[in-house]
């Protein structure tokens, strides 16, 4: 890579980085080119990207955004993932890692600005996908809504029942003075 290449590299690298949800970097020694590849291919289908970078040049892109100092973590092949979500491409990664003798490992992250350790990225992995969450939620809503229709129903029909009662009463009462 020339000088000009580099230069736009870092300067693509820096704006993704800026606008990306979720960095994570992630330490992917001991992978072959080829498991790379179906590594990359996963965390597509989950919606992430990932890029392998040299440490110099994700430092010079990281020099002037706003994001978390992340220098002393920059050590070893680091391969970057951008990704929309925090979850999916931490599952995805974690998935791949299962079926390659732990491998790649995660460095760290960064999500809205604050930094993730390795720890933390994990436990976001084992959460379920936003559609299960969403679907849990909806179903944790409707639990007390359908509650409160049958009670207003009930009450509905209590006052329905008093009205007939009411209605049968005055009729009785016409027919005895008539």
């Amino acid at each position: 890579m020339n000088r000009t290449e580099k230069a736009s590299f870092v300067s693509d690298l820096r704006e993704r980085m800026r606008n990306a949800p979720v960095v994570y970097l992630t330490d992917f020694t001991g992978l072959d080119v080829k498991s790379i590849t179906k590594l990359r291919r996963s965390l597509k289908a989950s919606g992430a990207e990932y890029v392998v970078v040299k440490n110099r040049l994700a430092k010079l892109a990281l020099d002037d955004t706003d994001l978390p100092n992340v220098f002393e973590d920059l050590t070893g092949p680091t391969g970057v993932i951008f990704g929309d979500d925090a979850v999916t491409p931490a599952k995805a990664l974690s998935d791949f890692a299962k079926d390659h003798d732990s491998k790649p490992v995660f460095k760290l992250g960064i999500l809205d600005r604050q930094v993730l350790d390795a720890e933390q990225i994990t436990r976001l992995a084992k959460l379920p996908s936003r559609q299960v969450l969403l679907s849990q939620l909806a179903g944790a809503l409707e639990a007390p809504m359908a509650q409160l229709a049958a009670a207003l129903e009930g009450k509905l029909q209590e006052m329905a029942g008093l009205l007939d009662a009411l209605h049968e009463k005055r009729d009785q009462g016409e027919g005895a003075g008539g």
